[in-house]
């Protein structure tokens, strides 16, 4: 089953560490990736650029509009994600409790739908 892993940091907080402790924290995050990759359970996985660079669109009463940046303020913004494949939700959990930001942030995990598969 796959499981999309959402990770949530405060940006300040990101932007304040020193250059040894992002250096250790991107570390973490690199061999993060090359394990989930070696034991099968990576799909894909991306981080994302600052929040300052977001746009969110909203459709009402047939009218487009733009907003630069999210759609809601918050103590904690996305930064990136991880798809991954794991057995059971309790699988997935345990995958995700090894993403370097659930030590400073949070890591949201959540089933994908899949289509394909026959109701029931």
């Amino acid at each position: 089953m796959k499981y999309l892993c959402l990770i949530y940091d405060n940006e300040s907080v990101m932007n304040d560490m020193s250059k040894p402790d992002m250096d250790t924290f991107m570390g973490d995050y690199f061999a993060f990736t090359s394990d989930v990759q070696r034991t099968g359970h990576y799909i894909a996985g991306e981080a994302l650029q600052p929040v300052a660079t977001a746009t969110t669109l909203r459709m009402r009463n047939g009218q487009l509009s733009t907003t630069d940046g999210p759609f809601a303020e918050t103590k904690e913004q996305l930064g990136g994600f991880y798809l991954i494949e794991a057995r059971d939700l309790t699988e997935a959990l345990q995958v995700a409790a090894r993403i370097p930001s659930v030590r400073t942030g949070s890591v949201e995990v959540r089933p994908v739908v899949d289509f394909s598969a026959p109701p029931g």
